[in-house]
């Protein structure tokens, strides 16, 4: 259920239905089973279907209730359907058919704005509710289905896509000088800006009500920071863990066609095919079948990871899909930036069109090992969490293992780093870093050197405000890692780019690592449980002693794929050192941009500085002429 999109005016000018037409056409790859509209008066929307599951051959949207005082546009799928649907028929509602579509409505119907505590999966939804002349407008917990909106005099406009938009003749396009010097440096703090001024992203886990108090917005779901389970052995928590990952993986495999999942070959995407194998097997997989796809390097060693893939295979008895890397020219990103008025993605990202081309050819669901290092990989605060608490003898114990394990020096200084430095305030920390590095010559470029001045004080100016005490509540030392990747304003866009690319290949993207009982979890679970020493995903290696093959239970090591940006960035001299600066001296000066090329080629592999770099070329092509 690919896309959604609508124009609502609450000044009651009737909406001219090419309007919402043309916004739907623009995206019409998002609606491969059709795209439907409703139109009455001063409302116009408009849904793209792509049916995923086998309850979404029986939808149809937009979905009006019986006497069309409600009227909903969903792109979304529930993963609590079963549970849903009892409740809802337990409240007394009559229930048309088996949709999930059906299921929100009647939700919304039974609870009102409160219906989102009983929605469970990814979703964007815009319901139009006549009795009390309002919308009310929702995005997932995790922000995995996208929403852009567009709010001037008592205009609502909403689209799954950005450009859509602007495909409006009252939607200016002006350039968001900010965001824009938040894309050339590289560094990222806004979740809810895009680069075009007055086209907002709706941030996840947040709902928004527009009516006759104008447009209010708020959040409806965190995570619980003080939330534990009653477990006293790792023994109980790795088996819930266990129980958990099965759950959600059962639930997300929900397809009417094979699913086909990524078999990286790392620790988190084969787990999630053995699992699925393994549901499969015991006749729990609600999906027809599952088939695997990993990338095939060649001459690219950093990147190759067909060997770890393979053994996936061999261990469960199925053939892994091996697809050539998919390389796109640069013309390929200049058309996209200009097409579609938005950052197109990186290459690292783009290597998997092959696999989504091939995959669609059977399938209609793709699941990614996406977020297992969000929430998995750990961080060494657990010192800090003990310490706080007072629990000396527990963290002189973790010392002792380390120090036995890793040895007194790499112990003493964990210790030092995640323990004590790990409790001083945010402003210090920083600043004792920074000293560090200065002392030790290790500073890297920073955005002063090849920002101009009045784009390098846009970007300060929201660096300061970005780096301010970010209002997380109260929270322990080992929740910060897990903190900083939910609220991370690259995270959400990276998410936002992957489900755009697979909905352009025509396949839905979902990704179990990011549910939001899978975080929650994280955030209820010791730290020493995600990373002990130098062994990360410590529980998810326990919980998957009997899924995995052991050469990938024991792998430590990641692939490495800036080589797929060095393919566009070493011939690109010119363009970063003269072109670029010469035609847009208000976003960068020729000194600094020779400066961190020069850092570039001296450094190839650095990730920072490629992403910088491609940041900037990409921007340059986004505003073109047209």
């Amino acid at each position: 259920m690919s896309g959604i999109a609508g124009i609502i005016r609450f000044d009651g000018v009737p909406v001219e239905a090419g309007l919402v037409e043309g916004m739907t056409g623009a995206m019409a790859y998002r609606g491969p089973d059709g795209i439907n509209h409703w139109c009455k008066g001063p409302v116009a929307l408009g849904q793209c279907m792509l049916r995923t599951t086998p309850e979404s051959l029986e939808e149809c949207q937009p979905l009006c209730n019986d006497d069309e005082s409600l009227v909903l546009v969903l792109d979304g799928r529930l993963d609590n359907w079963e549970e849903l649907r009892a409740e809802l028929l337990g409240c007394g509602a009559v229930l048309r058919d088996r949709s999930d579509a059906e299921l929100v409505l009647n939700a919304y119907q039974t609870w009102g704005e409160d219906c989102l505590a009983h929605l469970d999966g990814d979703f964007a939804l815009v319901i139009w509710d006549a009795r009390q002349h309002k919308a009310f407008c929702a995005r997932d917990r995790m922000g995995l289905k996208p929403f852009h909106y567009h709010w001037r005099d008592g205009i609502l406009v909403f689209a799954s896509e950005l450009h859509p938009i602007l495909t409006l003749p009252w939607v200016t396009q002006v350039p968001n000088q900010g965001m824009l010097a938040e894309f050339l440096a590289a560094k990222w703090f806004s979740r809810d800006e895009t680069l075009w001024t007055g086209v907002m992203r709706l941030v996840a886990a947040h709902c928004m009500v527009i009516g006759a108090g104008g447009l209010q917005l708020k959040p409806y779901w965190a995570p619980d920071l003080n939330a534990t389970l009653p477990y006293t052995t790792d023994a109980q928590y790795i088996a819930h863990y266990r129980e958990l990952l099965f759950d959600i993986v059962r639930r997300q495999s929900r397809s009417h066609k094979p699913v086909a999942i990524d078999v990286s070959g790392g620790l988190d995407s084969s787990a999630l095919f053995c699992i699925a194998e393994r549901l499969r097997h015991d006749g729990l997989l609600p999906a027809p079948g599952t088939d695997g796809y990993t990338l095939a390097f060649t001459g690219d060693s950093a990147a190759d990871e067909i060997a770890y893939a393979r053994a996936v295979g061999e261990h469960t008895g199925t053939t892994i899909h091996e697809i050539p890397p998919t390389i796109q020219p640069l013309e390929w990103y200049a058309e996209q930036a200009q097409t579609y008025k938005e950052f197109p993605g990186f290459p690292n990202a783009d290597m998997l069109m092959g696999i989504l081309k091939e995959a669609a050819k059977k399938s209609c669901v793709q699941i990614t090992g996406e977020g297992g290092d969000h929430w998995l990989q750990g961080s060494r605060e657990h010192y800090a969490d003990l310490i706080a608490q007072g629990h000396w003898y527990a963290a002189a114990k973790h010392f002792r293992a380390d120090a036995s394990a890793f040895g007194s020096k790499n112990a003493i200084a964990w210790f030092a780093r995640n323990g004590v430095f790990a409790l001083l305030p945010m402003t210090l920390q920083s600043r004792l870093r920074w000293l560090v590095h200065t002392v030790k010559g290790r500073r890297p470029p920073t955005a002063d050197n090849w920002l101009s001045p009045p784009m390098l004080q846009e970007f300060n100016k929201r660096k300061a405000l970005a780096m301010a005490q970010p209002n997380w509540g109260k929270h322990k030392p080992g929740q910060v890692d897990l903190l900083q990747a939910l609220h991370r304003a690259l995270g959400a866009q990276l998410l936002e780019r992957a489900e755009r690319r697979n909905a352009r290949a025509g396949i839905e993207i979902r990704h179990p690592f990011f549910s939001h009982r899978f975080v929650q979890f994280a955030f209820s679970t010791p730290p020493h449980l995600r990373l002990q020493g130098n062994i990360s995903k410590v529980i998810h290696r326990q919980g998957m002693k009997d899924v995995l093959p052991r050469v990938i239970l024991e792998r430590n090591d990641k692939a490495e794929f800036s080589g797929v940006f060095r393919l566009k960035l070493d011939a690109m001299e010119g363009a970063f050192t003269m072109e670029i600066p010469s035609k847009r001296p208000t976003w960068v000066t020729e000194v600094g941009m020779i400066d961190l090329f020069a850092s570039y080629r001296n450094k190839p592999q650095s990730g920072w500085l490629v992403w910088i770099l491609w940041s900037i070329y990409v921007c340059d092509t986004i505003f073109k002429p047209s």
